[in-house]
């Protein structure tokens, strides 16, 4: 089937679900005087979304758990059951839950353990109905995801405790997710929804460069295309059905200055504004995701007309409430009307009893796990950056790499990609363990992916292409991959980019361009990920363990672990 023919039958498909018909016939003759228009017969809806969840059913800790307010003041926020309280006071007779993906993956262990199907039902608790998917909604791949969607327990772990998995209560959509090989849509590209008894279309996309995000595995027989052209290929689809009121999900966002107003804008303008400004004029307002920024914007669709466009952070601390009205008559939305307000989701609110509970449950049923000591520190790991870019903790994942490479797929060296380490370990006790102690909960939180430790030989000439691609976008996005003991080498950023690196050593003895080099890393750097695209050219490729694996081995192995001096990149200029 074409993506033609599904838009025919999606096209159908709405017009049975909604009872919207398209009907030939002379028109009416006019009156002979014309009665003086009425003006439009409105009826308000509200939207409330969320993005960016990442199974946090639990407070989420260290910066992740905090967020400025309105007032600039930085206050504790998130928790599955202050959002539920939140929730319950946003919620009128004419509102729906809305979502901009990145749901689940990266998650906690507390809902990680189970695939994230705890998460999933507490979102349908909270009353979501439809939702974009999000780069890490493919972590596990569209089989996964469909299995999440549809029901049933998982292929190779089972069911959860709570038996047999039935299914999301909301839907996820993707219209620019394509089969590779016909360019049929993968998933339902549009939903209709009636709310306060008027048609309101959504449509779901995820970024486009979520191929260079994701693991290889994880987007297996998919392509990503781009977002405007899609979303207006949806909103045509939806303009066919007779659907005028037009909702764009889109998980791809802009960044916006520290410390601002969850309200404020201006935003610095990246892939969020440039969707937000290129989308077709029959889309009313566009709730994104992905960049983790709170912010309330205002733009020009191509028509002219303003058009809305927002994102509520992350880890559900902050809920975005979007209302205007739409013409009876006409079906549209009166743009003039659309006002969206970002709620913190703060903890001074009485938690919600029935979704503490729920979380409750979850975690005493993964506290065995959770809550076993792995190993010790003797302060903190954090992941501050020197001038270099290298990281105390993202040094020791990478030595923890290497040491579970070298045996089988014999590595030399290990680079750790840094957006994947996403938490700090911290010296102070945090639960009954004993100050210092890391258990394997914490151990999870820092390397939530469960990626595959892979081993491919470069050359030197392509192991310094490879650490000149840490650069990318004009210098616009750096990435300092994190190097394991064994590597050193020296960046001058001075230099023009790709002139960048020099002097690499392995264990003290300088590269040569033909030498060949056993690179260890994870999956998704190794397919690529993050624009590393030279890793792609590595070849005798060697699997072996799950990387938080490789993380709790080393503990075990080498405690207690101080933080190693931030050396091994030297900066000369």
């Amino acid at each position: 089937m074409t993506s033609r023919s599904f838009t025919r039958i999606a096209v159908a498909g709405i017009v049975a679900a909604t009872g919207l018909a398209f009907a030939a016939g002379t028109a009416p003759a006019a009156a002979a005087h014309p009665a003086k228009p009425k003006p439009p017969v409105t009826v308000p809806v509200r939207l409330i979304s969320i993005n960016d969840f990442h199974g946090n059913l639990e407070p989420p800790t260290g910066s992740g758990g905090a967020i400025v307010n309105e007032s600039g003041t930085s206050v504790p926020a998130g928790g599955a059951a202050y959002l539920a309280t939140h929730l319950q006071s946003l919620v009128n007779d004419h509102s729906t839950v809305v979502a901009a993906g990145d749901l689940i993956g990266a998650s906690p262990l507390i809902s990680a353990a189970y695939h994230d199907e705890p998460t999933v039902e507490l979102l349908g608790k909270l009353g979501l109905q439809v939702s974009s998917v999000g780069n890490h909604e493919f972590d596990e791949g569209i089989t996964e995801l469909k299995r999440i969607q549809n029901g049933g327990c998982h292929p190779t772990d089972g069911c959860s405790p709570a038996g047999k998995w039935k299914g999301a209560k909301y839907e996820y959509l993707g219209a620019n997710v394509l089969k590779e090989k016909h360019d049929r849509y993968a998933l339902p590209p549009v939903a209709v929804k009636k709310i306060n008894g008027v048609k309101v279309g959504f449509i779901g996309l995820v970024t486009q460069t979520t191929p260079t995000i994701v693991t290889a595995s994880g987007i297996a027989g998919l392509k990503f295309a781009e977002e405007v052209e899609s979303g207006n290929r949806a909103a045509a689809l939806l303009k066919r059905a007779g659907v005028k009121a037009i909702v764009v999900l889109v998980h791809e966002g802009d960044s916006v200055a520290p410390n601002q107003s969850p309200d404020a804008c201006p935003v610095t303008p990246g892939a969020g504004t440039r969707i937000a400004q290129g989308l077709s004029p029959d889309v009313d307002l566009v709730v994104m995701g992905h960049s983790h920024q709170a912010y309330i914007c205002k733009t020009k669709d191509p028509a002219g007309q303003d058009r809305v466009y927002t994102q509520g952070s992350s880890f559900g601390r902050v809920l975005t409430t979007i209302d205007f009205n739409v013409d009876k008559k006409t079906g549209e939305v009166v743009r003039s009307s659309v006002a969206a307000d970002n709620h913190v989701v703060t903890r001074d609110v009485t938690p919600d009893a029935g979704i503490a509970q729920f979380v409750q449950t979850w975690k005493d049923r993964v506290a065995t796990v959770a809550n076993k000591p792995v190993g010790q520190i003797t302060a903190d790991l954090t992941r501050t950056a020197g001038d270099s870019g290298e990281t105390a903790l993202g040094d020791v994942i990478a030595d923890a790499q290497l040491e579970a490479t070298k045996t089988g797929g014999n590595a030399e060296i290990a680079l750790m990609n840094p957006g994947g380490v996403r938490a700090d370990l911290t010296y102070a006790q945090s639960g009954s363990e004993g100050a210092g102690v890391v258990t394997y909960g914490e151990a999870f939180t820092v390397q939530p992916f469960n990626n595959l430790m892979q081993v491919v030989t470069l050359t030197g000439a392509q192991l310094d292409a490879l650490l000149e691609q840490q650069w990318q976008s004009g210098g616009a996005t750096v990435r300092i991959l994190q190097p394991s003991a064994s590597l050193t080498y020296t960046m001058n950023r001075s230099q023009p980019i790709g002139s960048r690196i020099s002097d690499i050593k392995i264990n003290g003895t300088p590269v040569t361009d033909a030498q060949q080099i056993r690179v260890a890393a994870n999956n998704f750097l190794v397919g690529g990920g993050d624009g590393f695209s030279v890793f792609k050219e590595g070849t005798g490729l060697w699997s072996g363990p799950l990387d938080i694996d490789a993380f709790v081995a080393y503990m075990g192995a080498h405690s207690p672990i101080a933080p190693p001096a931030l050396n091994r990149i030297t900066v000369a200029g």
